[in-house]
């Protein structure tokens, strides 16, 4: 006999299996490449992962885990984790309702890599606060940065998303 909650149950041990598989990925992508992934200059090519709450709501949260757990390897430890992790998760909401509306893949990965370039003054204020860095200037460095990776991420995501429907 056919449980009517076998299919509520299968779905959310898929989800958290999605959820929990893309958290792991962005940890291993960002501490593999740490030289690259912390201050003033950086290519932090798990960004990558910022766009997959447009195609699925459920994705804020694991990237949004990823980012506290890398983010312990950061040189600003603790301050780090709760700033960068607060920051992207406004940031993966406000790109998730921003895109909402918008039909094109295209369009709605455009604007989501000009969201989370912008949102790199999060990222900014805390060199500036604690290295002394000038702020306009690091705000630049890193969201060049963070364009570059979401351009490179993009490109890879939009291929991924051709062979397999990552709405699901």
């Amino acid at each position: 006999m056919n449980n009517p909650n076998s299919q509520t149950k299968a779905w959310s041990v898929m989800s958290l299996t999605k959820m929990a598989l893309i958290t792991a990925l962005y940890i291993v992508v960002t501490i593999f490449l740490a030289p690259f992934s912390f201050g003033a200059v950086q290519l932090r090519f798990s960004e990558l992962f910022n766009y997959l709450p447009i195609f699925n709501k459920r994705y804020i949260g694991a990237v949004t885990l990823g980012v506290a757990i890398s983010n312990f390897a950061s040189p600003l430890g603790l301050v780090d984790v709760i700033i960068g992790s607060l920051s992207t998760f406004v940031v993966l909401y406000l790109s998730y309702y921003a895109t909402k509306q918008l039909k094109s893949p295209i369009k709605k990965m455009m604007l989501t890599a000009m969201i989370c370039s912008l949102s790199m003054f999060t990222v900014a204020g805390q060199l500036t606060y604690f290295y002394q860095l000038p702020f306009f200037y690091t705000w630049l460095t890193v969201g060049i940065g963070e364009v570059l990776s979401m351009s490179i991420g993009g490109i890879l995501i939009y291929w991924i998303n051709e062979k397999i429907d990552l709405t699901k």
